[in-house]
């Protein structure tokens, strides 16, 4: 048995995770997937304070209250700027680290920091405009290609992102480069995708790295899929054990 921890998005939360978690707990796999402060369910705690810190600290959190060890890391999206800290700061606790169509940040950037101008300033006109000043309004899952039959469906579920989540440089020691059991998932079904720039610097570091012909919510479009990858980091985790 192994122990995951699935860390969602910008807008999202727990829900996203459904069937992959129902997957992985169904072949007996122990499976967290926390909602982020002020999103999701925890909605009701948005306030221009909630920063990246702030949630790296609800994962880091989690895995010391739940004494957990060996931990899959999972990070989708703005998730992998969340499980970047995480690992930096407990990374005894990590046995794995899995990057979803992820954001890779390196020490002193924020997301933010990694966009298109364009796509930059999108988001902050849109946070200008609807947002207060401080909260980003949900991209459409048409932009992200999410299938359409979740598409009405996400667009539902998510809500407001703190901006300060973007605009907070992550502080990086370096401490998570011991962990060697990395992979860099890319999806390639939507236009415009910030990530591509982190496939190459990735398989340059060593890290496993694979493409899925999917839209970004890859645990909505290939959730079997995604189960099966996540399944094999536990097994290249466990190999490496026995080594």
């Amino acid at each position: 048995m192994s122990t995951y921890v699935l860390v969602h998005g910008a807008w999202g939360g727990s829900w996203c995770w459904k069937r992959v978690r129902k997957a992985l707990q169904a072949r007996g796999h122990e499976v967290f997937t926390p909602t982020l402060t002020g999103v999701g369910e925890r909605s009701h705690l948005l306030s221009p304070q909630v920063n990246l810190d702030t949630h790296i600290d609800d994962v880091v959190n989690l895995i010391q209250w739940e004494e957990l060890s060996d931990v899959i890391l999972c990070g989708h999206s703005y998730g992998g700027c969340v499980i970047s800290g995480v690992a930096d700061r407990i990374p005894d606790r990590i046995g794995a680290l899995v990057y979803l169509d992820a954001f890779v940040l390196k020490d002193g950037q924020c997301l933010h920091d990694t966009l298109p101008p364009e796509q930059r300033n999108m988001q902050m006109e849109l946070t200008a405009a609807h947002g207060e000043g401080w909260k980003v309004p949900p991209i459409p899952a048409e932009v992200f290609h999410v299938n359409a039959n979740d598409a009405a469906w996400v667009d539902r579920q998510c809500t407001m992102q703190p901006l300060a989540t973007f605009q907070q440089p992550i502080n990086l020691s370096g401490k998570a480069h011991g962990i060697k059991n990395v992979t860099f998932i890319l999806a390639t079904g939507f236009a415009d995708s910030p990530f591509p720039q982190f496939f190459e610097p990735a398989k340059a570091r060593g890290w496993k790295t694979l493409k899925m012909d999917c839209g970004h919510a890859v645990m909505l479009d290939l959730p079997e899929e995604l189960t099966q990858v996540l399944i094999g980091a536990s097994q290249q985790q466990s190999a490496a054990r026995t080594r």
